[in-house]
């Protein structure tokens, strides 16, 4: 995820002060069904494919197939500019194929569209915890474009996860959040997610990650 692995971003801008990512939770199947229970009902009510209606518009979620690899890549590149962090995007629409669409590919991704029309996508994966003995989804991506925010797709995206997560018997449904995204943090809050303060992330990438393999 670049420098914050969590893209909710609610038309907040980017802040001068150094970035951190506060790890969210919620863990329990009754949280998330209280947290369900706070958004509009979908008229389908189906796992896999979710539709909302607002007025005359119609927001459908869909799984993301692998001719979706070039517009994914495209909400990653505008997700990195967004966080003026194009630069440390690496990966290109092969990249995305060969993973996100690999036969045994671990992560999966979901396209949320407007009347047909692509605004935003999610990629997530299923994590375990050995304390529950459970499953658990981790929400690695969740994007909106800037013009459509407000409008009920992220929040959209999150339930059919929530849903996918009490569907699948998973004991959590985890991401992380950029510290200075004080909106997004209150709603979170607000539907019954609890912030993992004690728990600090670390990570070996590239070169950092060779030499330590090598040992």
């Amino acid at each position: 995820m670049r420098q914050a692995k969590y893209r909710h971003r609610y038309g907040e801008e980017r802040r001068n002060a150094p970035a951190h990512r506060q790890y969210l939770r919620l863990d329990s199947r009754q949280a998330v069904e209280r947290f369900l229970a706070s958004l509009p009902a979908d008229a389908t009510g189906r796992q896999i494919h979710s539709r909302f209606q607002e007025t005359e518009m119609s927001l459908t979620i869909r799984r993301a197939v692998r001719e979706d690899a070039p517009l994914i890549l495209r909400f990653i590149t505008d997700l990195a500019i967004y966080e003026k962090a194009e630069h440390e995007v690496k990966t290109d629409v092969a990249g995305i194929e060969n993973s996100l669409f690999a036969e045994g590919s671990t992560a999966h991704g979901l396209v949320c569209e407007l009347d047909g029309e692509p605004i935003g996508y999610a990629v997530y994966f299923f994590n375990y915890s050995t304390w529950l003995g459970k499953h658990g989804l981790y929400l690695e991506d969740l994007y909106v474009t800037p013009k459509q925010r407000g409008i009920g797709a992220g929040k959209a995206l999150l339930r059919h996860l929530a849903k996918l997560a009490v569907a699948r018997g998973c004991g959590r449904f985890e991401w992380s959040v950029l510290d200075w995204n004080q909106p997004a943090i209150e709603f979170y809050d607000s539907i019954g997610a609890k912030p993992q303060n004690e728990w600090i992330g670390y990570r070996l990438a590239g070169d950092a990650l060779k030499d330590f393999a090598a040992g």
